[in-house]
């Protein structure tokens, strides 16, 4: 086994530690290496048998896929805060591929659209489309970068004690807020006449799992200004975020354990003392972090008495979960140069230049077009790639899916749900296959191996309870809460991960930085900045 990571069953405790993490993702990976930086011996739990959470990698017939990291923005430069806590975190820096002027490309029916890297590119870009629109684009671009200013204090707020929060919380917020609370469709449809702009625009909504009309413009503000510079990939796959992070952890007396479930967050006197885990034994520290989102945290490893007490039923209320997905992972005994593949993302839509009508079309049954379908070719984006697999290349293909569809199967165990389940995933496989030959027919009858991984298969893994992508819903509604920051009713117990900022491997790292500025009662970023 990998000795950046071990497994529960075999792992004797020699000293006890000081702080628990639940969860192995970027956020518990990242919170756990500043918390060693800062002299904690930490102790990272992951109940999946391989650590990295949605960073992680797998391989199937000598290819490897991403699971949940298709690119990452902001890391072009030493100066960008991103890329300064990346840098921060890891024992050795992630090497990023830059993926090339174009990054993300959308497609309506037969109509392109680029997403070009670099401000002045962008804005000329869709300024040349819709001169009609020009003064238009450069306000949304204005607005754009002043949301970045505006979520500083929205984001501090979560940090500084509960007493400041009363007295100016409120006005922390405001600003902020008055974007956040509104949804993208809404702003847009005040800055811009043309509805065809408009969907080109909010063809990232992927990104954020839901469409214009029920997003909160907050977070397509934070997701299209993330990639304004440019899309960038690791070098050497998603699986370099463990890689890179696991020995600032180790080096400094930490654990990572693998194949351990916790079922319990131990409660004592109204504070937290350690977790149970799930062969009945307990570990003990006085500091508890989860970073497996609210849902989890709250409604299944607290006791339902303790649930009442709190009232969290009541404070909860308004949260819902994201959209659930299916990825097809594909697999190919050829290279992305020979076969002429991009490295640029592909987003999928109807011809229809409506994404919310799309969707409620769609989920209504009232066709059975899909309304988004995304492809990514890491076997492109990774300059490491042909070193590891010589000859090959991997490409995956994602859309958004209703849970209720693979209900029936949830309680059934994995690689044993019957042919019926088998069948719906064929056809879902060869649905999305044909996405990708009209696009690219080059590659049809190129394939080598191809499987599909549905709502069950990130419940089974990864223990999201309806399959979700992105944690809680980004509507309006969740940047009302006050539940989402790192402190919580119990003493002890602190959250970190992508329910408090936003969604993505970008929020779920900032989420830590946040954690632990609300532990040590200072603005982290600030040290890390000047680092």
């Amino acid at each position: 086994m990998n000795q950046l990571y071990a497994s529960y069953k075999n792992y004797k405790a020699d000293k006890p530690f000081d702080v628990i993490i639940i969860g192995s993702g970027i956020s518990g990976l990242a919170t756990g290496a500043i918390l060693s930086k800062e002299g904690k011996r930490v102790l990272v739990l992951e109940q999946h048998y391989t650590p990295g959470g949605m960073t992680h990698t797998f391989k199937r017939n000598d290819y490897e896929w991403d699971v949940g990291v298709h690119y990452v923005g902001e890391v072009s430069s030493n100066t960008m805060m991103i890329k300064k806590v990346y840098d921060y975190v890891c024992d050795t820096p992630i090497e990023w591929a830059d993926m090339g002027e174009v990054y993300d490309v959308a497609y309506f029916g037969n109509d392109r659209y680029e997403f070009r890297k670099g401000r002045k590119q962008f804005t000329e870009y869709f300024t040349a489309l819709f001169p009609e629109e020009k003064a238009a684009i450069e306000k949304y671009v204005e607005l754009l970068l002043a949301m970045e200013g505006y979520g500083m204090g929205y984001f501090a707020e979560k940090v500084v004690p509960g007493f400041i929060s009363k007295l100016i919380g409120n006005l922390m917020r405001k600003k902020y807020l008055k974007y956040a609370l509104r949804t993208t469709k809404s702003v847009l449809d005040e800055l811009f006449k043309n509805d065809k702009l408009k969907a080109i625009l909010t063809s990232q909504y992927g990104d954020m799992g839901l469409p214009p009309g029920q997003c909160s413009f907050a977070m397509h503000a934070g997701v299209t200004k993330h990639y304004m510079e440019g899309g960038y990939y690791p070098v050497g796959g998603s699986g370099m975020f463990f890689d890179k992070i696991a020995p600032t952890i180790k080096k400094r007396g930490g654990e990572i354990l693998v194949r351990a479930t916790v079922t319990e967050i131990l409660i004592e006197n109204g504070k937290a003392t350690g977790v149970k885990m799930s062969d009945g034994k307990t570990i003990l520290a006085k500091t508890i972090i989860s970073t497996i989102g609210l849902d989890i945290t709250y409604r299944k490893l607290l006791p339902a008495t303790l649930q009442n007490d709190l009232k969290l039923p009541e404070k909860l209320e308004g949260l819902s979960n994201s959209i659930s997905y299916c990825c097809l992972y594909l697999g190919l005994k050829h290279t992305a140069t020979e076969l002429n593949i991009p490295k640029a993302n592909f987003w999928i839509f109807p011809e229809r230049y409506d994404h919310d009508a799309n969707m409620n079309d769609y989920a209504s049954g009232k066709t059975n077009q899909l309304p988004v379908v995304y492809i990514s070719f890491p076997g492109a984006k990774d300059p490491d790639f042909q070193n590891r697999f010589p000859g090959r290349c991997t490409i995956e293909i994602i859309t958004l899916v209703n849970y209720d569809k693979f209900k029936p199967w949830e309680n059934e165990k994995w690689r044993h749900r019957g042919e019926d389940y088998e069948h719906l995933k064929e056809t879902i496989s060869n649905e999305l296959l044909e996405y990708l030959y009209k696009y690219l027919p080059q590659l049809k009858g190129k394939i080598d191996y191809q499987e599909l991984s549905t709502p069950l298969t990130a419940r089974y893994f990864g223990a999201h309870p309806l399959g979700e992508l992105y944690g809680l819903s980004h509507n309006t509604e969740r940047f009302k809460s006050r539940m989402l920051k790192p402190e919580t009713p119990i003493k002890g117990l602190y959250l970190a991960g992508q329910d408090i900022i936003t969604a993505g491997v970008a929020g779920g790292l900032m989420s830590s930085v946040i954690c632990v500025s609300h532990l040590k009662k200072g603005d982290y970023l600030k040290k890390i900045m000047k680092s």
